[in-house]
């Protein structure tokens, strides 16, 4: 027995006509009368009196109808219940982040949802390894790059475009390269993932591709390390530039080359089912886009980026 016949059997049983209950509904009178039907078959009984001036409530309908309203009535507050409870923001988030991006920018963020949601449980996984969802244990993953997997969803929370960057210091030594083709007497920084050294870097220059094979004496798998060596005036190397929005801006590094682009990134929030999006992952997919938008215009405003970091 199907619920809209049941809310169709309640109308008429309201308005004593189906034409009338067909109207409110929004439906033929024949699909209201077919409803009607299906209902007193499944009960085996008549619920309404029909005659060609009238429609009344039989005996049977008299004591079914009451039960019926009270039953849907249920029905519709555990719905309105349901919604309620998926609309508390609680429950454990359980985000991978990578480091960099997660030591020195999102965690700080994270206090402060805390804060503003105190019945939130953080677990966090900080790594720049490949997350796998189920063996990690992992509901949310703040990943550069839109997923790859046909199984998970992603939101995109902001372009991150690449920066070549290095300290004020390196450069006073070893001078400041003005096109690709310098780079060959730097010293690069890379990253490392599987034993995968990330060497060769890729510019552009409107219609123009450059690609570089750099050389370098450090390498490392973790990407907060290679920016604490550029930090530290060890070499060039290329970054998000939310990775080294503070250092960009505070100038402990300075951006090279502007014109010629590193392989642009996107910041994306991954998950492996849509069912995983409850209000806090929202809330927190919201506030993600709010501070790298605000990060985004602020290395525009200095000069750091162009326009065309928004898309």
């Amino acid at each position: 027995m199907l619920l809209e016949d049941l809310q169709v059997v309640l109308k008429v049983a309201e308005l004593r006509s189906i034409t009338a209950a067909a109207t409110r509904l929004e439906m033929l009178p024949a699909t209201a009368s077919a409803a009607v039907k299906r209902v007193e078959s499944a009960l085996g009984t008549e619920l309404f009196i029909r005659t060609t001036r009238q429609l009344r409530l039989s005996p049977a309908g008299e004591r079914y109808i009451p039960e019926v309203e009270q039953a849907l009535l249920l029905l519709e507050q555990a719905k309105q219940k349901m919604r309620e409870d998926l609309a508390l923001v609680e429950g454990e988030l359980r985000l991978a982040i990578s480091s960099d991006l997660g030591r020195n920018l999102v965690l700080p963020w994270l206090d402060e949802f805390t804060e503003t949601h105190p019945k939130v449980r953080l677990k966090l996984n900080i790594s720049d390894s490949l997350i796998d969802f189920y063996r990690d244990a992992v509901d949310l993953a703040l990943r550069y790059g839109p997923p790859t997997e046909a199984n998970l969803y992603g939101f995109k929370i902001c372009n991150a475009p690449g920066v070549l960057c290095a300290s004020p210091e390196y450069l006073a030594r070893h001078g400041t390269p003005q096109h690709p083709q310098d780079l060959a007497a730097h010293n690069g920084l890379f990253y490392q993932l599987h034993d995968m050294i990330h060497d060769v870097w890729s510019f552009s220059q409107g219609d123009q591709e450059y690609k570089v094979k750099m050389s370098g004496n450090r390498a490392s798998n973790d990407g907060d390390l290679v920016r604490r060596w550029c930090v530290a005036g060890q070499g060039v190397a290329v970054k998000s530039c939310l990775d080294v929005s503070k250092d960009l801006l505070a100038g402990n590094v300075v951006s090279l080359m502007p014109e010629f682009k590193p392989t642009p990134k996107e910041l994306w929030l991954i998950c492996p089912s849509r069912q995983l999006l409850t209000p806090a992952a929202r809330l927190l997919r919201d506030m993600l886009k709010q501070k790298t938008a605000g990060i985004l215009r602020r290395l525009i405003a200095r000069g750091i980026l162009d326009d065309g970091a928004f898309g």
